[in-house]
This record gives structure tokens, sequence and C-alpha cells, in this order.
């Protein structure tokens, strides 16, 4: 089975305040992994350090066994963060330009698209279903849509791997539920792996196969069905663990 990321013992730092140590898990092709732990447990800064967004304090992150610090073919990763830091409202572009922007890390200079990024881009919104959105400035969509325009975004690369953080929060519970069969689907057929940072456990289960939960550290890493058996899981949530995971 080819592994995908690799994380070894992992510890990041803001100055004296501890984001999360010693942090180690093996993600595999095809694995959907939910990231789940309270606010403040490091989440998303794990994400960064991952991507190099955040230098590490220490350990070693391997992206498709490569390690992060030499790895530079990034068009295989997705990454799809928190919205409210993805868009700039004032910023005047139409939803197909801004998928569009997902195809600009493969350019040598002259960053110019081809024939054959302009048809990739077009796939991408019919896959989506936001072809009709198109020619719309990205700041007058819904939250729902503006999610799906960055979601086409981050896959219009054809990436291996999609990293999304909280892509739910801002949408209703029809446009939740759409989101994650959009992005299952992904993940089943065209064998993509996925990592999703959320907070809601008693849905993701439905979609997700398993559950990286951190506090600091790492809590449990495993399958779903799983968790609910683990010892490190009843001694963190007590005897209300149970309730708290989805089960398939």
């Amino acid at each position: 089975m080819k592994t995908v990321l690799s994380v070894n013992n992992l510890s990041f730092s803001y100055g004296a305040a501890e984001a999360f140590s010693g942090v180690s898990f093996v993600i595999n092709e095809g694995d959907y992994v939910a990231l789940a732990g309270p606010n403040g447990a490091g989440k998303t800064t794990l994400i960064k350090v991952i991507l190099g967004l955040e230098k590490k304090k220490s350990g070693s992150v391997e992206i498709f066994g490569e390690d992060s610090g030499r790895f530079l073919n990034w068009s295989k990763i997705g990454y799809l963060p928190q919205r409210v830091n993805v868009f700039n409202p004032l910023f005047p572009a139409t939803a197909e330009e801004v998928v569009g922007l997902g195809l600009l890390s493969k350019k040598k200079y002259p960053k110019m698209f081809n024939k054959d990024d302009k048809n990739k881009i077009q796939e991408t919104l019919k896959f989506l279903n936001i072809k009709n959105l198109k020619d719309r400035l990205a700041s007058e969509l819904s939250g729902g849509q503006q999610q799906r325009v960055f979601l086409a975004r981050a896959l219009v690369s054809e990436p291996e791997l999609l990293i999304l953080d909280e892509p739910s929060t801002a949408l209703d519970q029809a446009a939740r539920e759409y989101f994650f069969e959009l992005v299952k689907k992904l993940n089943k057929e065209r064998r993509m792996t996925v990592i999703i940072i959320t907070h809601d456990t008693s849905q993701i289960g439905e979609y997700a196969d398993k559950l990286l939960f951190l506090d600091k550290e790492v809590v449990f890493f495993g399958l779903f069905n799983e968790c609910c058996k683990s010892e490190e899981m009843k001694k963190y949530f007590g005897h209300f663990s149970n309730h708290l995971f989805y089960h398939k």
C-alpha cells in the first residue's frame, strides 16, 4: 500500500506555548481521515506544519516518500484552508478565474493558460455542478456556492491528496451533506486521499474511514468503528465517548 503522508514525533511551539508534541501517524493512499479535537488542540497548526507553512520544532514529515523540506511537487496536494482566510471579498474575480488559480502552481513564467488548462477548469466546474456560476463574481455567491468554487480550485490540478480545514462551517445542513457527498465521491471513485479537519464527529464518520483525534498529542488514530473501544478515548471522554461519534 502506497504511503501518502508519514509524520514521526512531530512537535511545534509558538514561542514558549506548545501547540502539539510527539505526533506520529501514517496515512495511506485512498484513506479518508477526519482530524478532530477541541478548540486549541493544534489541528490547523498541524496541517500548516505538514505543508511547510509553519516551521516544525522537531520530528519529521514525509510526503509521497520525500522529506517535506525537499518536496517540490505541491500540485499533488489540494488544500482548502479555513474559509475566513481563503477569500478577499473585494477581489473582483469570477468563479472561473478563482478556479483557474489552482493551476498556477504548475506554471512557469509567464503564467498563461493553454487549451488543456481551460478544458480542465471547465471539467472541474462541471463535476462540482457550478458551471452556471463561472461568470459570476465570487463575492456575489452564497456561502455554499463559494465553498464549491474553492473546492474546485483545490481540485483542478488533479491532486492525489486533498486537505480540507473546516470546510462545512458556513454551510447549511443541505449544503453540508452535498459537500460531504462530493468529497466522498472523490475518495471512492478517484482514490483521492482525504484529510478533513472537523468538529462534526457525529456526522463525518458517515463519510470518513479513519479518525485522528488530537489534543496537543495523538489521543487516537484508527478506524472510526474502533475509536470507542480505545482505552485512550475512554480515558479522555469517559463513558460518554460512545455517543459522540458516528458508527458505521
